[in-house]
């Protein structure tokens, strides 16, 4: 499959799980209560227009990209679940912060950083999709096993470019996004 076949098919799995996002019942968020608590801790830690911020949304971010990439040959499950499960919490969230706030402050708070998140997060994701089918294919088939090298060329390339594009959004999410909810 081409590269643009495995951008699609991540863009299909975010897609799904933000459908499954917005299909959560009302009284849901309840459970997420303490979780909530152990972000707002976190946010102490780590606050708006920080250096430190921006760091560790990078790392974070890049190292669970990193993650995905490297266990995506054991069935590409880790990086299904992760399209699946960051759609799911993007819609969940919006829909539980729109009910509490409004749409014009939700995108406010998410286009700035959200426009290089997330195409870096299905670039990176469609990297590991394809990386991992192909070490499945590679291990089945031995006449395929000579694409192995290429493959990973070609997607360590389009892991570099998800890199690259989450350290603006690190960026513009410490020192821009906070200035929406001053």
């Amino acid at each position: 499959m081409s590269y643009r076949g495995w951008i699609l098919v991540a863009v299909g799995l975010f897609a799904t799980g933000v459908a499954f996002g917005l299909a959560i019942p009302d009284n849901f968020d309840s459970i997420f209560t303490e979780d909530i608590a152990a972000f707002e801790e976190l946010a102490k830690i780590f606050g708006p227009f920080k250096l430190s911020t921006a760091g560790f949304i990078f790392l974070k971010n890049v190292s669970a990209l990193l993650f995905s990439f490297i266990f995506s040959p054991l069935l590409c499950l880790v990086p299904i679940i992760a399209l699946t499960v960051n759609g799911w919490f993007l819609s969940f969230v919006s829909t539980t912060f729109v009910k509490q706030e409004s749409v014009g402050l939700l995108l406010a708070g998410l286009l700035p950083h959200g426009v290089l998140e997330l195409p870096a997060l299905i670039i990176g994701e469609a990297a590991a999709l394809s990386f991992g089918a192909m070490v499945i294919i590679a291990l089945i088939s031995r006449r395929r096993r000579s694409q192995l090298a290429p493959n990973l060329k070609q997607n360590v390339k389009y892991m570099a470019l998800a890199f690259a594009l989450l350290l603006p959004a690190a960026i513009i999410e410490t020192y821009i996004t906070p200035l929406f909810f001053a």
